[in-house]
């Protein structure tokens, strides 16, 4: 029995081992066939098929066709310079209507969207929420800016309809514009988690659209704000010494001179004009994507005092860097408008009115525009004394 089952024992075993290397030596016939199918990389289309070779190159990506080898088997021999260029974004030359195509990996979309998720939305966020913390900050420490001498009851005509319209429109646009834009960078952070994904999703589609449409009112408010103010925002030796001053903004009982506009004003209104105009372009430029090279023409142009930046951008590139600067001028719009809102309302006593029925008190337009007070009087002393009216001495 013993020596019987022994002898079973060793048969079993000496099964087993046959078995074995014959599965290895089939496992490394496999590997070998795959090896050297791998290695020549037959890309022989199917029976019936177009065949096409490489595009032309100086040194085609994947090498020459050996001298009789059939249309698609590529040589083992490779040229990694080649490829180095095809992942730097190299673009070759298609014959198809769409030119992107030429554009095999565009390695910069990595570093856009590094940017994008990174560094503009964090510094974005710091911005935003600084300039509401140092205007917190200054209205706890300075309080509402208040007519020193009271309000006097007497109105004078600071705006007309027009000059109000213009200006309402290219608020509200802009407004709008900045709510739903910092939906598209800020509100997949929270709302989904506040209103639930699908309303989420419905709301950002919606916004989307909203955003693209009031955009051209915003363009219109701009020209309208800009064609009607540009005269009195022209800076002057007056503007200086308001700055000197820092406009009475921090010190009680202190008016600097100033005409229709004072110099913060006018910086509002020139950093909201060109600031708007690159806004308006880049977003253009985004509304209708690939049909611009505004990029590249600008840094051309940057380049005269020797910036030193590429100008030979693909279509893709384009739209991404517009995008990025579209986003960054945007919050930098933003901040300005914040301080701007706070300074025309809850900042300032009477300030609003401005802009709201037009009419002003004369105690407040004489401490915060006083020359522009004085010139307003002598066209009305200069009216009156035309058709022989009197004007009535303060």
């Amino acid at each position: 029995m013993a020596l019987s089952f022994e002898v079973r024992r060793r048969r079993r075993f000496a099964v087993a081992l046959v078995a074995l290397c014959f599965s290895i030596v089939a496992s490394a016939l496999t590997f070998v066939s795959v090896i050297s199918g791998a290695s020549a990389q037959s890309v022989r289309p199917p029976e019936g098929a177009t065949s096409s070779t490489p595009p032309s190159r100086s040194a085609a990506p994947v090498g020459t066709p050996a001298a009789g080898a059939p249309v698609g088997v590529i040589e083992r021999t490779t040229d990694a310079s080649v490829w180095r260029d095809i992942r730097k974004g190299k673009t070759f030359t298609v014959s198809i209507p769409d030119k992107k195509a030429a554009l095999l990996v565009q390695s910069e979309g990595d570093g856009w969207r590094a940017f994008r998720n990174g560094p503009l939305k964090t510094y974005g966020v710091y911005a935003l929420g600084g300039v509401l913390v140092l205007l917190l900050l200054f209205f706890v420490v300075r309080g509402r800016i208040r007519v020193d001498s009271g309000m006097s009851g007497v109105t004078i005509t600071r705006f007309n309809g027009l000059e109000r319209f213009g200006h309402w429109l290219l608020a509200v646009s802009f407004i709008v514009l900045a709510i739903t834009g910092l939906n598209v960078s800020y509100g997949r952070y929270f709302l989904p988690d506040l209103i639930g994904k699908d309303a989420f999703a419905s709301l950002t589609i919606m916004g989307k659209w909203v955003h693209n449409n009031v955009a051209w009112a915003f363009m219109l408010g701009l020209a309208l704000v800009f064609l009607m103010w540009v005269a009195h925002n022209i800076p002057s030796r007056t503007d200086l010494k308001w700055l000197a001053k820092g406009g009475g903004l921090f010190s009680k009982g202190v008016h600097p001179d100033s005409r229709k506009f004072n110099a913060g004003q006018k910086l509002i209104f020139w950093s909201t004009i060109l600031l708007g105009a690159s806004l308006s372009a880049s977003g253009v430029a985004l509304l209708f994507p690939f049909e611009t090279a505004m990029m590249s023409k600008t840094f051309s142009m940057l380049n005269i005092f020797g910036f030193g930046l590429p100008t030979d951008l693909t279509p893709v590139r384009e739209m991404q860097l517009q995008s990025l600067w579209h986003s960054i001028v945007a919050l930098a719009m933003i901040v300005i408008i914040v301080a701007h809102i706070y300074i025309g309302s809850l900042g300032m006593q009477g300030a609003f009115a401005a802009m709201g029925s037009g009419e002003v008190d004369r105690n407040w337009a004489k401490e915060h525009h006083n020359l522009w007070v004085a010139e307003e009087d002598e066209k009305a002393r200069r009216s009156g004394a035309s058709h022989g009216v009197a004007t009535p001495a303060e």
